[in-house]
């Protein structure tokens, strides 16, 4: 038994098929059932269940995966951690950020990461629900967190790096738009709003800013990204409410600054005793400008009242 046996495993768990994990591995499908089988045989349980559209997980899979997948990524830290001494960083670093948060700054950091050092993979968690994140805390898969608020039961080290402001985003020849003046919430009380799937933190952090305001505003859309939410209150559907750095290239003109100014830290969470790896990643991201994130709407309104 062995770790490319393992990787084998989660590789057939997460494709279905032992064909689409042959092919995502680069191996035969003959020799990825026989490494399954010679797996299953020294574990003395059954993995997977063969059906004639693929394969599902047993429940004594699901436990075995789950170990396994701790397994793989301690041992790609300790890669890591041996390269690192010897001056090269490489491996993966595993990171959670909650919907929206560093939508500009995060793939600038990982640019500039991806320069220096070439071989180190990234694999980002983009808006893990609550209990995915606890999950994914709990098997010890994560190196860093960017959100809002630490999780519940993390332990990891927190750096704050900024503020995250908050815009609204109005449809094009909206009459509000051309007012050049910040916009309260209760001016928008009447609109139609775009809102996000309810299990995300950003609709739940709008579902508390609308009651505490005493606002019960109707919601025309739910979408799960936040560019998408844009391009719906482009078309007219609605409006709605967003961090200033997540607005889609192109759509800056539609986005109004608020009064008074909302706006949640940005928190990165970095695993204790962390390698290279992290602080090089801790290094970038600090750089980055994480304040100041609504100017960029300020300008262009202030630019447009001036016209």
């Amino acid at each position: 038994m062995n770790l490319r046996q393992y990787e084998y495993a989660l590789a057939v768990a997460e494709e279905g098929s032992m064909t689409a994990a042959a092919e995502r591995l680069r191996v035969t499908q003959p020799s990825l059932s026989q490494q399954i089988g010679a797996l299953e045989r020294h574990l003395g349980v059954q993995l997977f269940t063969r059906t004639p559209s693929g394969v599902t997980v047993t429940v004594a899979g699901r436990a075995f995966l789950t170990e396994a997948k701790i397994a793989i990524t301690a041992s790609r830290r300790a890669v890591t951690a041996a390269r690192a001494a010897g001056g090269e960083l490489a491996g993966e670093l595993i990171i959670a950020v909650h919907m929206g948060l560093g939508a500009r700054q995060l793939p600038q950091a990982l640019g500039q990461m991806r320069i220096r050092h070439p071989k180190l993979q990234v694999t980002l968690h983009e808006e893990p629900d609550p209990a995915d994140m606890e999950r994914l805390l709990r098997q010890g898969t994560l190196d860093m967190v960017l959100v809002h608020r630490i999780p519940v039961g993390c332990s990891f080290d927190t750096h704050h790096l900024g503020e995250e402001a908050y815009v609204a985003i109005l449809p094009k020849g909206h009459s509000l738009l051309t007012t050049g003046t910040a916009l309260r919430l209760e001016d928008l009380a009447s609109e139609g709003w775009v809102r996000f799937r309810h299990t995300s933190l950003l609709d739940d952090y709008l579902a508390r800013l609308l009651a505490d305001a005493g606002l019960s505003p109707h919601t025309v859309a739910r979408a799960s990204q936040i560019s998408t939410a844009v391009r719906l209150v482009a078309q007219g559907l609605g409006v709605t409410v967003v961090p200033a750095s997540a607005i889609p290239e192109g759509f800056e003109g539609l986005a109004c600054p608020l009064q008074p100014c909302l706006s949640e830290p940005v928190l990165l969470g970095v695993r204790r005793s962390a390698g290279s790896a992290e602080r090089a990643m801790l290094d970038h991201l600090k750089k980055q400008n994480w304040r100041g994130l609504g100017s960029s709407s300020q300008s262009a309104h202030n630019s447009r009242d001036r016209r």
